[in-house]
């Protein structure tokens, strides 16, 4: 199979979806590959070592475009992207689209099969959004730290607090793969912490972390009687495939105390906190009520190449199989199919 995989040109979008290693290996498979030039410079990879793996190089998007049967990138396609896709071709990548009704709308139109990385489910687990949300749940907290300075007109706290200082206090919704990667490192800073969540396994995991963990069920009054203490608020809802529910509204956020920091984690699914919109690393963060908000898409694209690495790994086995012609057969890429021939096809969705 042709596969292509272009150069993202979302805003400050570090990753790349495979690494040379991976092409390496694909070429061995049998399959022919083009990249559009400098498509993992960002994340510390060359044209030079994917040409050594194997593949061919073009600095055209329109190219890569034009020679894919297959279309392996990081993020959804966006602008100009859409004009070049084919009604013939797989796309492979984010896609996010039940928050996404006009991306939904126009890949029907183009007629084309899109399968989701945050819709492939294996035995229960996201293989493929795992790494992503353990990679953004540690971001999440490192970033909310660094906006509670005083140099970011935040409260000037240590989250970790010192001997003689109180710590300060960090409240984290949903226990999952992000949430618990942000509540795990809270933890390990010293900070208070509280998790929500309704999965009793995921709160008895959050539970373990340590004596200044406080695991609860997702209740509206427990919530709300803890946001007016918190200093950061990290969103980290999920429902695979599906819109995220709103868990924080914006009285709630009215009430929260000046200079803290609400980070949605979940905002590629709608977010789960009514005030957080869309951020990019150019401009990540907005006051609304006196309280700083961020709800950058693509978080993990802050550090490239370790993401790209971890994605790569995942999405290679996978790629084999779609590229081998199998992929209408595996019952669990079937399942992450949000569109197929301009069809909507995913649960989710419908």
């Amino acid at each position: 199979m042709r596969i292509g995989i272009p150069k993202e040109i979302k805003t400050r979008e570090t990753r790349v979806a495979l690494t040379p290693a991976a092409v390496a290996q694909l070429v061995q498979a049998g399959h022919t590959l083009m990249l559009q030039s400098r498509v993992g410079q960002a994340s510390g990879y060359s044209d030079e070592q994917y040409q050594q793996a194997g593949a061919q190089i073009s600095r055209q998007a329109a190219d890569v475009y034009q020679f894919a049967e297959l279309l392996v990138k990081v993020k959804e396609p966006i602008g100009q992207e859409l004009e070049m896709l084919q009604a013939e071709q797989i796309l492979f990548s984010f896609l996010h689209l039940d928050a996404l009704p006009e991306l939904t709308t126009r890949l029907c139109e183009i007629g084309l099969s899109a399968i989701g990385f945050e819709t492939l489910q294996d035995h229960g687990m996201l293989p493929i959004l795992q790494p992503m949300s353990q990679i953004a749940g540690k971001l999440a907290l490192q970033l909310g730290s660094c906006w509670l300075h005083s140099s970011d007109d935040g409260k000037g706290l240590l989250l970790g607090g010192l001997a003689g200082v109180e710590r300060g206090r960090v409240v984290v919704l949903g226990g999952g793969n992000a949430g618990g990667a942000a509540a795990e490192l809270a933890a390990r800073m010293g900070t208070e912490v509280t998790v929500f969540d309704n999965n009793p396994l995921a709160l008895q995991r959050m539970q373990q972390l340590g004596d200044n963990v406080s695991a609860l069920f997702a209740e509206p009054q427990a919530i709300n009687e803890t946001l007016a203490q918190a200093d950061l608020l990290i969103g980290a809802v999920l429902r695979a495939g599906a819109k995220a529910p709103h868990l924080v509204n914006e009285a709630q956020i009215k009430q929260m105390q000046p200079g803290t920091v609400v980070i949605d984690i979940a905002i590629d699914q709608g977010g789960c906190i009514e005030t957080v919109r869309p951020t990019d690393y150019e401009q990540p963060t907005y006051r609304l009520h006196d309280v700083i908000h961020a709800g950058i898409t693509n978080l993990p694209a802050a550090v490239g190449r370790s993401a790209s690495a971890a994605l790569s790994a995942r999405l290679l086995p996978y790629v084999l199989n779609i590229a081998a012609g199998e992929w209408e057969q595996n019952s669990i890429i079937r399942q992450a199919i949000n569109v197929q021939s301009g069809r909507i096809v995913h649960p989710a969705l419908q």
